[in-house]
Formats: C-alpha cells, sequence, structure tokens
C-alpha cells in the first residue's frame, strides 16, 4: 500500500506532489512550499526548512516525509527517521532530478506520470543547443549577501548554468562559497546573475556589483528555475533561452 499521509519538507518535491496528482494524500508541507499557490495554503506547515516545529510533524502521524540534504538540517532528519519513513535526497545534476522525480513517483504511486514528465525534462533539455564550453560566457551567480555568497561547483545550480550553455565564473570553488569584493573583481565574469531566492536582490545590489564588474551583464534571474529540480523545471529550459537571448547569445 502506498502512503497515506505525506509530509514533504522540500518545496520543489512539494510542487511535483501536486503535478503528479497525490495532492489529496499530503498533509503536512513548510512555509516555504509556495507552489502552486492556491493549494499550498490549504496544508498544515510544520515550519521552515530548516526550523521544523516536530509536535506539528508527530500530530500529523505521517507515513512518509520527503527531504533534502541541503535543504534540511542533518539534526532534525535523523531525529524524524528514529519515527518515520524519511526518504532523503541529494540532488547536484539534472540526472539526480530526474532520477528523484522517477523514484518519488515510485514511492507515492504515480510511475507513469513521474516518467512521462521524466522523459519529457529529458527531452527538452537536449534541445538546448550551445556553444563550447572553452567560448562559453562566464557567469558568476549569486545568492546571499553580507557576505557575498555565489553557487560554485558541485551544486545543482552549477550543473543547470552549464546546460544552458554559460561557464561558472567560480567553477575553481565548491559549494557555496563566501566571496571578498577582492575575489569579485578578479573573477571579471561576462555575466552577473543575481538569484531571487534566497536573497532579496535589489538595484541597490546591481549598482554594487555594477562598481566591482563594470563591465559585465548584471541581471537579476529566476532563481526557482535555477535551484528547484522538481516539475518546475518544465520551465527552466525556455527561460534559458530567453536569457541567452539577453544576453546576445544564439
Amino acid at each position: 500500500m502506498h502512503p497515506q499521509r505525506i509530509i514533504s519538507l522540500v518545496p520543489s518535491q512539494t510542487e511535483l506532489l501536486f503535478d503528479l496528482g497525490v495532492e489529496d494524500r499530503l498533509v503536512g508541507l513548510t512555509k516555504f512550499c509556495i507552489h502552486p499557490a492556491d493549494k499550498v495554503k490549504l496544508k498544515t506547515v510544520v515550519g521552515g526548512t530548516k526550523t521544523l516545529h516536530m509536535d506539528r510533524i508527530h500530530a500529523l502521524r505521517p507515513d512518509l516525509i520527503l527531504a533534502n540534504k541541503e535543504e534540511n538540517t542533518r539534526e532534525e532528519i535523523e531525529e524524524l527517521q528514529r519515527l518515520y519513513p524519511v526518504h532523503v535526497t541529494d540532488i547536484t545534476t539534472l540526472e539526480d532530478a530526474l532520477a528523484m522525480i522517477r523514484t518519488v513517483g515510485g514511492l507515492v504511486g504515480a510511475s507513469e506520470k513521474a516518467n512521462g514528465l521524466a522523459e519529457v525534462l529529458a527531452a527538452d533539455f537536449r534541445k538546448l543547443s550551445v556553444a563550447a564550453a572553452e567560448t562559453a560566457p562566464r557567469v558568476a551567480y549569486f545568492i546571499w549577501r553580507k557576505p557575498w555568497m555565489a553557487a560554485a561547483a558541485d551544486t545543482f545550480i552549477d550543473h543547470l548554468l552549464r546546460a544552458a550553455g554559460f561557464r561558472n565564473a567560480f567553477a575553481g570553488q565548491s559549494r557555496y562559497p563566501e566571496l571578498t569584493e577582492a575575489d569579485i573583481r578578479a573573477a571579471r565574469p561576462d555575466a552577473v546573475f543575481l538569484s531571487s531566492e534566497p536573497y532579496p536582490f535589489g538595484e541597490k545590489h546591481r549598482a554594487e556589483l555594477r562598481a566591482l564588474c563594470p563591465e559585465a551583464e548584471i541581471l537579476l534571474v529566476d532563481g526557482e528555475l535555477f535551484s528547484w529540480y522538481g516539475s518546475r523545471l518544465r520551465h527552466s529550459v525556455a527561460y534559458f533561452q530567453e536569457l541567452r537571448h539577453r544576453l546576445g547569445l544564439p
């Protein structure tokens, strides 16, 4: 029998559950689970991704919890694993994301829909026509300010940047390094992407970076389409093509 009381602690996987048609069995989610907006508001919020309210989770009596190595804390997940079935994902590549979609589909009894979605996504990403890596523009993808932090190698964002035909200006570093102004100047990116999440970048931050990288094109970008690894990926390829056009690329 498939789980009947599911809690998702991962926003992108929450949206996936709705798209797989099992929303009636989703009983709990986090405050950062914002899609689909008209439906998530009907579910019980069990806290933030890293600040869970254990009492609310216990009250919901879940028979499956979806979690993620990066988005949730090890301590809280280990506590939940002692009491409930917890499926923990670790996503750093598109292939990881497609495998996750298929696996979650199997866990919740929606394999046909999940496999179909994974096939569509794989086909969409194959359509991306990008230049050779050595000629691709170098992009600095920022996720935080005070301190400046960027997505570097070994991240899902880095993988999608490369899939979209960009080079990561901080590919020589790992995960999400803290950067000084000197680091940023030295990187000399061709373009700077300011992610819409988790930090609320605005015009003043564009001005700061324009002073540090005067030759770079500086864009505010949709962070969900670079970092959500569920069904939201359906919108990523068209968005990446639009970004390339904005930068004057084929």
